[in-house]
Order: structure tokens, then C-alpha cells, then sequence
């Protein structure tokens, strides 16, 4: 089976988040289900710059503005179509912004380029090249469908994942003369969305099938509080709309191997966790004790609940924890962070930006990670965390709450407690969730069962590999995708 997919980040060549993990992951866990997936990326310079050796199979003598061709490489396993665009990519920044961090005003443009040479590879424009499927990720690529839909590639069966709905792509209807559509995509059942058009919402009309990333946000979103405004659609797609968790990659994500760890270590040698743990007290000047370390790897957000931990800051130190902070975002929250370090030396160390070393030094070192998110369609730290033994404490909300069993007393009289879960996502609920990890860490015995019960959880893309090929192999046999 060939699968075509379409991104605009993977892991290792371009990341912001937890998409680009997802989208390196996954097709590696596909190729041992017998499939094989060749993914289209933006050319960003870091892209670009990657390949020495690198194949034109295509060329646009004009794409929304410039010149662009496709090339052909390969790293890490995968297999990559670039679409080298220097007009569009080579800037600058990150992947969607400025340096500042800004959204670039011509993203609406940027993104339908990838989502036109998505469709051109889908309908044969590279020779000998015929996909089976085509699987896009989030708003940026989500126009491929639409520009499948209406064009040369229309037979060909589609899968959209939505990694977060509250991302969507919307742009003022002056757009879309430029877009390349048809008039009669401008229609509620086509691009238009609120009188504009939208991104993800033209994906979402036009894919055969629907994924999420947990089943618990697949039907939190068919609700107006989750829903973002698509509620609507995604209830009349209800039949096609699908929650499968994400995995890990385990070799990347291994604390027996890690190579950014000072002491490596396994489910039968924790206590060289301990050399880890020593390094991040150094790193974020925490004083060394026995008091729980738990930390925060995020995006700085009110999405994130990262105002909750914030105001929740004070009590959590007078509580008795420690807390290590990696994140960059809201520049409030920033500051609120950093300002309660200052008020707490010592006890609370903050570092703003984002360091892939050392967020997985800190899952190999600290006792805890919190995740107090107000929503999170599946969340990948706390896979980590428990991959690591650093204890996960979740809203319950999304793929948080899929994925962490709460340390009550009758899961730790079990055996099966893996983290803990704290709700509504407030102050107060989160200052609980922290003094009973507290509790539980004070009990070596207990705390370590609940560590160790962690560690053997499967994160791995495994059963999700085979819930996609299950899903790839029942729209090809059904052969026309949705209208």
C-alpha cells in the first residue's frame, strides 16, 4: 500500500510541537504494518539545507507567485517529497511566523502551494508515482483535499487528522480568486467558512475519513465547547470520524539509550535516575533535597493551563515540591514564571525557549511532569513521562485522560495507577492533584509501583499503526472518497 501524506513539519527536520513527531513517527510504524508512506514537507531552509543529494521530479514554472519543483530525499527512515518554493519557504523565522513570532501574512498562500502540490503528486504529476491514500495533518495541508476534490485526483481516498481543531486556517474570502478553485468550491459545502475560507473546514468537508488523536477528543469536539465553530460538520461526519491515540517513537524516546541522559536506566535500575536528577537541580539551580521535582515542558498558554500553574505557584512550593519549567509562549505567562522563580530561588527554576535535549533530561530526571491543560486532543509529554518514570499529573480532558490512570486508592490497591488526574482545570483542583503526588512520593513503595506500572504501559505506535492500516485498507476498498 502507498500512502502519500502531507505535513508542514516532520521530526527530526522541522519542529514546533507535537505534529512533527507525530508525522516522523508514524510512518515508520506504518512500513512494519506493509506500508509504505512518502511525505510531502514545505522547502524551509532547514529543510533545504538538510540534503546534499536531492532529485527535481517536477517542476512549477509558476506556484502561487514563483517558480517551485518537487524533490525526492530521504533521512531517518522516511521518505520525503520537498516542495521547493524560495518565494514562499526560504525566510528567515519559523515555520509559520516571524522571529518576533508573528504569523506570516501570506501563510494563506504559503500553505495552499503545499496543498496544490499535494494534489498535482496525488493525481500522477510525479512519474511512475501513484499513491493509494492520501493522510494530511492540520489546516496547512488540509487544502489538498479540496484541491483533490475538485481537480484530477478525485477518486483517490483521503484521511485528514486533526491535532488540534482550535487551529484552522481561516482567511478572508478576497483569497480565493487566487486559490485556484473553482467557483462552486465557494459554497458551505466547499472552502467557505463564515463568509471567508476556511482551511482545515474545506479538509474536513472533503476527506473520506476523519482521525483524531484520542477517541476522548474525537467526541469532545462534536460538542460547542470543544467544537470551535465545526461542531456542526463534525456531527453530521460523525459516522466518518474516527479518535486514535498517537504513539511514541520508543527509540528516539528510550531511557536505556537516550544519549541526552547523564545515566541511562530501565524499569530494573531506576535508582540511576538519580545522576538525572542531579543534573537538573544543577541546570535550574534547584536546591537538592527530597521534595518531589516536577516540571513543565509546554508552550507558555492559556490552552496549556499555564495561567493556572502560575497562580497556583506559591501554594505548590509551600505544598513541598520543587518545579523545573521549559517552555516559551505568552509573554504574561513568561514573565509570571519567571517572577515567581525569582520570589522562590532555589525552589522554582524557569527557562524560556525550547531545548530538545534538555526536555528529555528532564523526563529522565524529575519526578513528575504536570500537564493541567483545559483541552489537549492527546498530549505526547506525559507519553514520554511515562515512558521515563517521570509520573504524569493530567487534566482529564482529551488524550490525557485516555492515557493516564488516576493513583486513587483503589487503582494503587490494584496495581494499575500510572499518574494522576486532576479536575476542573482550576487552582484549587491542581494544588490537590500536586499535595497527593506529594503524598505518594513520601511512600517509596508506592510511588515507585506507580512509576513502574508507567514505564510498562505501551506508548509505542504499535495497536495505532494498525488502527490507521485497518482504516487505510477499509477507504481503498470502498474506492471513492466523501462528498
Amino acid at each position: 500500500m502507498q500512502v502519500l501524506a502531507v505535513t508542514p513539519e516532520i521530526f527530526p527536520l522541522i519542529k514546533t510541537g507535537g505534529l512533527a513527531d507525530v508525522a516522523g513517527a508514524l510512518p515508520v510504524a506504518l512500513a512494519g504494518q506493509g506500508v509504505t508512506t512518502r511525505t510531502l514537507i514545505p522547502g524551509y531552509p532547514a529543510v533545504m539545507s538538510a540534503f546534499r543529494k536531492k532529485k527535481a521530479l517536477y517542476q512549477y514554472p509558476g506556484l502561487q507567485g514563483g517558480k517551485a519543483a518537487i524533490h525526492a530525499a530521504s533521512v531517518s527512515g522516511l521518505d520525503l517529497f520537498m516542495l521547493d518554493a524560495p518565494h514562499l519557504f526560504d525566510r528567515a523565522g519559523g515555520p509559520y511566523g516571524d522571529a518576533t513570532g508573528a504569523d506570516w501574512p501570506d501563510n494563506w498562500r504559503r500553505f495552499a502551494a503545499l496543498s496544490q502540490a499535494g494534489a498535482d503528486i496525488a493525481g500522477g504529476a510525479i512519474s511512475g508515482y501513484a499513491p493509494d491514500l492520501v493522510h494530511v495533518h492540520d489546516w496547512q495541508s488540509a487544502m489538498t483535499l479540496a484541491y483533490m476534490r475538485y481537480g484530477m485526483a478525485n477518486t483517490v481516498p483521503s484521511v485528514i487528522t486533526v491535532h488540534n481543531l482550535a487551529f484552522q486556517g481561516q482567511f478572508a474570502a478576497a483569497i480565493f480568486p487566487e486559490l485556484g478553485l473553482p467557483a462552486s468550491a465557494m459554497a458551505l459545502d466547499g472552502v467557505e467558512y463564515y463568509g471567508g475560507v476556511g482551511f482545515l473546514k474545506a479538509g474536513l468537508q472533503a476527506a473520506s475519513a476523519i482521525t483524531t488523536v484520542s477517541p476522548t477528543y474525537a467526541q469532545e469536539i462534536r460538542t460547542p465547547a470543544f467544537g470551535m465553530g465545526l461542531d456542526g460538520l463534525l456531527n453530521l461526519r460523525a459516522g466518518d470520524l474516527h479518535g486514535i491515540v498517537n504513539g511514541i517513537d520508543t527509540e528516539i524516546w528510550n531511557p536505556a539509550t537516550d544519549p541526552h541522559l547523564v545515566a541511562n536506566y530501565s524499569l530494573k535500575s531506576l535508582k540511576a535516575r538519580k545522576a538525572n536528577r542531579k543534573a537538573v537541580e544543577d541546570r535550574f539551580n534547584l536546591v537538592s533535597d527530597d521534595s518531589p521535582i516536577v516540571c513543565v515542558v509546554s508552550r507558555l498558554t492559556w490552552q496549556k493551563g499555564m495561567d493556572i500553574l502560575a497562580a497556583s505557584l506559591d501554594d505548590l512550593v509551600a505544598a513541598g515540591s520543587r518545579l523545573a519549567v521549559l517552555g516559551s509562549g505568552d509573554q504574561g505567562l513568561e514573565g509570571a514564571l519567571l517572577a515567581g522563580a525569582a520570589r522562590h530561588r532555589g525552589r522554582v527554576g524557569v527557562v524560556v525557549g525550547y531545548d530538545e535535549a534538555l526536555s528529555h533530561m528532564m523526563q529522565g530526571g524529575c519526578d513528575a511532569i504536570v500537564i493541567p491543560s483545559r483541552f489537549e486532543p492527546c498530549g505526547l509529554t506525559q507519553l514520554y513521562g511515562l515512558r521515563y518514570g517521570c509520573v504524569p499529573i493530567v487534566a482529564r480532558t482529551g488524550g490525557l485522560a485516555d492515557t493516564v490512570i488516576d493513583a486513587n486508592e483503589a487503582a494503587i490497591a490494584a496495581g494499575v495507577a500510572t499518574g494522576f488526574q486532576l479536575a476542573p482545570e482550576s487552582a484549587a483542583a491542581l494544588g490537590h492533584a500536586i499535595r497527593r503526588v506529594i503524598s505518594a512520593h513520601a511512600d517509596p513503595m508506592v510511588w515507585t509501583a506507580i512509576q513502574k506500572q508507567g514505564m510498562k504501559a505501551d506508548v509505542s505506535w504499535d495497536r495505532s499503526a494498525q488502527k490507521y492500516v485497518q482504516l487505510y485498507k477499509s477507504l481503498i476498498a470502498k474506492g471513492q472518497p466523501a462528498e
